[in-house]
């Protein structure tokens, strides 16, 4: 099974930029498609942005299209988040998850979580 730990949240102001990593250990990443996923105080857990296995194919949510842009290297084991213009409403815990099926979804009882970090986005 694959663990995931995911760096670089902090503090921003709004329209500057971070880049998240989500570190793979334990499986060979590049058998698992990996998605992002967000969660703000008191609000359900949302879809950000997923890549495909091989890096080939992508997609993400509505709010951050155009903003964030996701990446992967197979052969660090590393999958990126690069949240450019940020916006006070990008405020939230941040996820990367792991699943061997696509589409990635919240409610998939096969996802592999790790255990997030916050981003702080100040207006």
């Amino acid at each position: 099974q694959v663990q995931l730990v995911e760096s670089g949240g902090g503090l921003v102001q709004a329209g500057g930029s971070l880049r998240l990593s989500c570190a793979a250990s334990g499986s060979t990443l590049s058998t698992y498609h990996v998605g992002w996923f967000r969660q703000a105080p008191g609000k359900e857990r949302e879809f950000v942005a997923a890549i495909w296995w091989s890096g080939d194919f992508f997609n993400y949510g509505d709010s951050v299209r155009g903003r964030f842009t996701i990446s992967r290297d197979n052969t660090k084991k590393m999958v990126y988040l690069q949240m450019n213009s940020l916006k006070p409403e990008d405020t939230a815990v941040y996820y990367c998850a792991a699943d061997r099926s696509w589409p990635i979804v919240v409610t998939s009882t096969t996802l592999r979580w790790g255990q997030g970090t916050q981003v702080t986005v100040s207006s």
